[in-house]
């Protein structure tokens, strides 16, 4: 019954429109009450109704017809998700019936009124034509004014209307070409809606409950959202009586029209789509994003369309038809509110040579550059162009409809506007455009190609949850385990801690846990900085490949075998340790740590996973050159390294880091391992359902008696007070800017001012939401998604290492990240300054407190206290003192810390991003 929505556009305004030679039209010397006069050009005036209701008039009186067409500002573009196709539906529906006008289509067809209604992305308009007749006209003005606001939208109309629509998109996809510019536009838009046909998803179509669809009429049909045309044969002041008597007692409403906000990125690459389906034409299409109907370039992109479509003396015809290549082709620019695509498309012959045809195509479109447009071409394509508004403006009726196009860009002028544009184009401006937007990392290319077969993947549908819940008992419970309360007494009391052998300290604590689960961790110590000097990056890719394979198995087996044993294995290196951690089951503990003390003891170092392992950490490091986040922090890094070169704890550049590892040999890894890694010395804590006793002799047996070949001794670190700098990096197309500041302070964990410090550190930042940092720069002022602050404090045995720092970092869009550093500043002086609240410590203190005890739940956490305790010569009495000490905090003494260690023109801040 109705045809509508898109079509390829053979250019910007279908016709490629000219001048007119209609005399000018005059406005009435008398209007209505509730009606305002508004611009004239060439011959059509626009009136405003009180309403909100636009009124334009194009008398004619040369031909005996009369054009009303109403053109509403919605179409699929102001669909929600799951309601797509639903301005559709109602362009339909609004031919069901008013109470006043029950049977619309009969009452037309009574009048001899022609009429029908399209539904686009950004506009939906219904048009009716007759014989001039001022009875049908008084009567369709009525018309259009009652079912504006008064149609019925009944779910019984809905429902018989349902077969019609479905069949309206049954037949637009038996066209090869529909159904291939759907799966273009659906690749080509990340997120604006012209990626969704008007026609909608058949799925939301016939879901749409009949509530949305009479909120989405009540929403957009309405006078303000309403432009009525009347065009030919009329008398423009009678016809304003007449619209005035019906439109004018419409009231406007008191809503706002929903705004769109959705910007289109742009595209960063060439996407392609294929559709096969069955049929007899082949298909190949290239689209491009260009700006909307209202931006400058559209005027040239207008005429090198019409450069690359003219039949027969546009290039594309040249290169492809007479070529017999294609039997079809031609080119086209979306004229639209939003911008849109520019599209060519070509049609192969039964036989003919799809990839040529691809080739060619694309060399028409993006090769522009290689033979540019001629001022020649561009003169013809503007006459062709200036024929066919000349035309256009000849016929009052065909304006009419016209004009609906340029209303949904945003205005009716439009039309003239890009009428004139297109008048002074040059052959410089079409090379311009056509350079801009017609290049590869713009394009989206589509192929239809045709199959007697297609291959098809139908994913059925979701059972009745019901059918596979009701009645369902599951298996035996899991294993609930014990009650713990994991207290630092109870860990206490619970741990057993002695020393295997020469060395190897251990901490074995007890206790049923859920689903009989068992955490290990285990660090194990060897070598020294005179020793390792030299090899530090044989040293760094000893532990990523230590579960790459073994002597007795390979990569795949490992995994394997820790599947099999249901236990999740971590092992790995570093330049004076190595690590296994597991989380386990009881009854398979034993066969999990004998797995993992093979593979830290026997790896095999296969040749070919060294080399893809290096290929990976040099891919890692290029990636790392341009990324804004490490880049700041390499920079930052560097500065306050106080290591010489070639000192084990030297930081190493990207370029150097590179380099060395380009030169690295196996050979040098496999000797790292034999001339370090031991197990003898080290600590290792056990934590949840196990036999203590089982798992004491497995460790002796397995660990303590490998001794490292160099003795263990730890580096000392140490603060250094470094001079505060400033810089910025340029990282080109990375809209997200990194910010990292670091002030160094000494400051050892056991420091008297260091529970102070911690909780200074989490008021200052410690809470990406609610911290002095966040408050300000994300909740007052929106700069940053992410900005916090971090206190380390350096740890050793001896308790004298002091290399403490206070690290602050931020992410926002480059151009914000000036007003993010002077708001980070201004709140670390603040601190300083004013110090903090009562109602801060409070607040801060308990949020610690609590995060301790949260943590102390977590069996793998406890492992990781009772091992650090272990390595430092602390027990489970530290704990207990420290969450004493944030208790006793006073306001003074946070103050007081806070003064002595914080330093704000002491803070170094690196920054990076698309500056």
């Amino acid at each position: 019954m109705f045809n509508r929505h898109l079509r390829i556009r053979s250019l910007a305004l279908s016709l490629s429109l000219a001048l007119s030679t209609v005399a000018l039209a005059e406005t009435p010397a008398a209007l209505p009450k509730s009606v305002a006069a508004a611009p004239c050009i060439e011959g059509l005036c626009e009136y405003r109704l009180q309403n909100g209701l636009r009124v334009l008039l194009f008398p004619d009186a040369s031909k005996p017809t009369v054009t009303v067409n109403v053109v509403y500002g919605v179409g699929s573009t102001d669909e929600n998700y799951g309601e797509t196709g639903m301005a559709h539906l109602l362009e339909h529906m609004l031919f069901k019936g008013t109470p006043t006008h029950p049977d619309i289509p009969g009452e037309m067809k009574q009048r001899g009124v022609a009429k029908n209604a399209s539904t686009s992305f950004d506009r939906t308009n219904y048009f009716a034509s007759f014989p001039a007749n001022d009875d049908t006209l008084d009567w369709l003005l009525g018309l259009e004014a009652d079912r504006m606001v008064n149609s019925k939208i009944a779910k019984s109309d809905l429902d018989s209307e349902m077969t019609v629509v479905r069949n309206e998109m049954e037949a637009g996809d038996n066209n090869p070409g529909a159904v291939l510019m759907k799966r273009v536009r659906a690749v080509a838009y990340d997120w604006h809606n012209y990626a969704n046909l008007p026609i909608g998803a058949r799925s939301d179509v016939e879901g749409v409950p009949i509530a949305n669809l009479q909120a989405f009429y009540k929403t957009w049909y309405q006078p303000d959202n309403a432009l009525l045309i009347v065009a030919g044969r009329i008398d423009p002041g009678k016809t304003l009586v007449r619209i005035a008597n019906h439109f004018g007692p419409l009231k406007k409403p008191v809503r706002a029209l929903p705004e769109r906000h959705t910007i289109e990125p742009a595209q960063d690459g060439e996407r392609e789509v294929t559709v096969r389906r069955t049929g007899d034409i082949g298909l190949i299409a290239t689209s491009y994003h260009v700006p909307a109907l209202a931006q400058a370039d559209s005027a040239p992109l207008a005429v090198l369309a019409n450069v690359l479509s003219d039949n027969p003396n546009g290039r594309l015809y040249k290169a492809l038809i007479e070529t017999k290549l294609a039997a079809f082709a031609t080119a086209s620019g979306d004229g639209q509110r939003d911008p849109g695509l520019f599209t060519a498309i070509a049609a192969l012959p039964k036989t003919g040579d799809a990839v040529k045809v691809e080739a060619e195509l694309l060399k028409q479109t993006e090769d522009v550059t290689a033979r540019p447009v001629t001022e020649q071409e561009v003169a013809a394509a503007k006459q062709r162009i200036a024929n066919g508004y000349e035309k256009l403006l000849a016929d009052a009726n065909a304006v009419g409809m016209a004009l609906s196009e340029s209303q949904a860009a945003s205005d009716w002028r439009l039309l003239f506007v890009q009428r004139d544009a297109i008048a002074k184009v040059t052959a410089a401006d079409v090379n311009r455009v056509a350079a801009t937007y017609l290049k590869s990392g713009n394009r989206t290319l589509g192929r239809f190609v045709p199959t007697d077969n297609p291959d098809r993947t139908e994913v059925p549908a979701a059972p009745a949850i019901a059918s596979l819940v009701d009645g369902y008992v599951g298996k035996a419970a899991v294993a609930a385990g014990e009650t713990f309360e994991a207290t630092p007494q109870n860990i206490a009391a619970r741990t057993q801690t002695f020393t295997l052998g020469d060395g190897l300290k251990v901490s074995l604590l007890p206790k049923k846990t859920r689903g009989e689960t068992v955490v290990v961790n285990a660090n194990f110590e060897f070598g020294n900085e005179r020793a390792i000097t030299g090899r530090t990056d044989a040293g760094a890719l000893v532990g990523p490949m230590l579960m790459l394979g073994s002597k007795s198995m390979t990569r795949e087996q490992i995994a394997a075998k820790f599947d099999a044993l249901n236990t999740q294995a971590q092992i790995g290196g570093s330049l004076q340790g190595a690590q296994i951690a597991l989380l386990g089951k009881r009854g398979t503990l034993a066969d999990a740590l004998a797995l993992a003390a093979d593979v830290l003891r026997n790896p095999a170092f296969p040749a070919n996973q060294f080399e893809q392992l290096r290929l990976q950490a040099a891919t890692g490091i290029e990636y790392q050159r341009k990324e804004p986040g490490p880049l700041a922090s390499m920079a930052l890094a560097q500065h306050f390294d106080p290591w010489p070169a070639g000192h084990p704890l030297h930081v190493e550049g990207f370029d150097e880091s590179l380099a060395k590892l380009k030169t690295l040999k196996l050979e040098d890894v496999q000797a790292y391992h034999r001339d370090f890694y031991g197990t003898s010395q080290g600590e290792i804590a056990v934590v949840g359902d196990f036999d203590p006793a089982a798992v004491k002799a497995q460790l002796e047996q397995l660990f303590a008696g490998w001794k490292a070949p160099a003795a263990y001794a730890p580096m000392p670190t140490h603060y250094t007070d470094t001079k505060a700098t400033l810089a910025s990096f340029t990282t080109p197309d990375k809209p997200n800017a990194v910010l990292v500041a670091r002030q160094n302070l000494s400051l050892n964990l056991v420091d008297p001012d260091f529970p102070a410090l911690s909780i200074a550190a989490s008021i200052l930042g410690g809470d990406p939401l609610k911290a002095r940092l966040a408050d300000r720069i994300r909740q007052k002022e929106g700069l940053s998604y992410g900005v916090t602050a971090a206190l380390r404090a350096d740890e050793s045995r001896q308790g004298r290492d002091d290399d403490g720092y206070l690290t602050i970092q931020a992410i926002a869009a480059p151009q914000n990240m000036a007003k993010v550093e002077t708001a980070v500043r201004e709140e670390l002086a603040r601190l300083v300054k004013d110090g903090i609240t009562e109602q801060e410590l409070r607040d801060a203190v308990q949020a610690k407190l609590v995060a301790r005890e949260q943590s102390r739940a977590q069996d793998g956490a406890v492992a990781g206290v009772l091992t650090e305790n272990l390595q430092y010569g602390r027990d489970m009495q530290f704990e207990i003192d420290r969450d004493a000490a944030y208790r006793a905090l006073t306001v003074a003494q946070v103050n007081a810390a806070i003064r002595k260690h914080f330093r704000p023109d002491s803070l170094s801040v690196f920054a990076a991003g698309d500056f």
